[in-house]
């Protein structure tokens, strides 16, 4: 997945993403402005060691670095998910959570499971791997990137079934979560050296840039985060 001829899913998620690009970056749902760490540094408050490996190696394949720039592990989208686990969107305060729950309801009818976030991925990540091992012998992260691109994929159609939970309602908190800590602010913990923003010019915090939304030429400044960082 490095050049434009082999990277389809980061063009899929490229496209995707650009419609929640604004929405991502000027807010997020973070817990404040912890500073961010090197990607090699942070260490998980709410992930254990064996769900980390699992999150990283997915984050790898949505969203991989190419020629185009850094992927989600350079971009720092893992600490944004990790730090949302400790926001009360994480712990389901932010929704009705009393039954009845119907899983298979449209989307239009709001969130319909009895699972906060946290639960999601700590169910969703033992499944996957669990599903994993049961079919190759061995868990996600250590797969072939073809398989795990191929697990990925598996998970986003339901065709692999869960016990505790849809496989869809999984992966579609991890991509949705993987875009969001691709463009956040990086306050956030995500968007590390604002690569999300670089990638489709978006230009960030700055006061004014509405006179350049409707000329057809590339925005000339680098963005800003919301601190003054900037690309």
């Amino acid at each position: 997945m490095s050049s434009d001829s082999t990277s389809p899913s980061r063009r899929r998620f490229l496209k995707l993403s650009l419609a929640v690009a604004p929405a991502a970056a000027a807010a997020g749902c973070g817990n404040g402005d912890r500073g961010t760490a090197a990607a090699d540094d942070y260490r998980p408050a709410f992930f254990d060691a064996a769900e980390w490996t699992f999150l990283r190696a997915a984050l790898a394949r949505l969203i991989p670095a190419d020629a185009r720039g850094p992927g989600a592990l350079e971009a720092g989208v893992p600490e944004y998910i990790d730090r949302q686990m400790a926001t009360p969107w994480a712990h389901g305060q932010l929704w009705y959570m009393r039954g009845p729950f119907q899983p298979e309801a449209a989307a239009t009818l709001g969130y319909q499971l009895r699972l906060a976030p946290r639960e999601i991925y700590r169910l969703g990540i033992a499944e996957a791997d669990a599903a994993c091992r049961d079919r190759h012998g061995k868990p996600f992260a250590e797969l072939a990137p073809a398989q795990q691109d191929a697990v990925l994929g598996q998970l986003e159609q339901g065709a692999i079934v869960f016990g505790a939970l849809p496989s869809k309602a999984f992966f579609a908190l991890l991509l949705g979560n993987a875009r969001e800590g691709f463009f956040c602010d990086p306050q956030h913990g995500g968007n590390r050296g604002l690569a999300g923003w670089k990638l489709i010019g978006f230009p960030g915090a700055r006061a004014d840039f509405m006179d350049w939304v409707e000329r057809d030429v590339a925005y000339p400044l680098p963005p800003v985060s919301i601190h003054g960082q900037r690309g």
